[in-house]
């Protein structure tokens, strides 16, 4: 008897394990456009290297260009975040703790703040640049195949 409750208490956990994976891996399904590239791990590249990329391919290229000038609105508003965040915290408390976590989490604030407004400023949402990094990745994996 206590067999067959085990069994069913493994098969009971299997389905729910089942589930709980399908409903992650659906959310998470955008990471399938990376997984041909986890495998096999890709050479390092330089700025260089992007801004040919850039140059190369008319479809992806402004794309790509336009995700990395979003970058720069997330490093400022991290930046911003994380001064003006600590600074309150340190005058207000003199806590030097205080002010630390204050920094970390205005800075991660900060740098989503910095996105949302690149988003609208860049119109990122009109763009895919999943689509473009994906391929640049590509672009990079088959030209380092070529150089080995």
């Amino acid at each position: 008897m206590g067999e067959s409750s085990e069994a069913s208490q493994q098969s009971f956990l299997r389905k729910h394990w089942e589930g709980y994976k399908e409903f992650w891996t659906e959310r998470f399904s955008f990471l399938d456009n990376y997984t041909r590239f986890i495998d096999k791990r890709l050479p390092s590249w330089s700025a260089s290297d992007v801004e040919e990329f850039i140059a190369s391919d008319p479809v992806h290229g402004p794309t790509l260009k336009t995700a990395r000038e979003a970058v720069n609105f997330g490093l400022t508003g991290s930046v911003i975040g994380a001064v003006s965040t600590a600074g309150v915290a340190w005058k207000y408390s003199r806590s030097v703790h205080g002010a630390g976590l204050s920094f970390l989490a205005g800075g991660m604030f900060g740098w989503t703040f910095g996105h949302e407004v690149a988003n609208h400023w860049l119109q990122l949402y009109r763009l895919d640049t999943l689509a473009a990094q994906a391929k640049f990745m590509e672009w990079w994996q088959n030209k380092s195949v070529g150089r080995s």
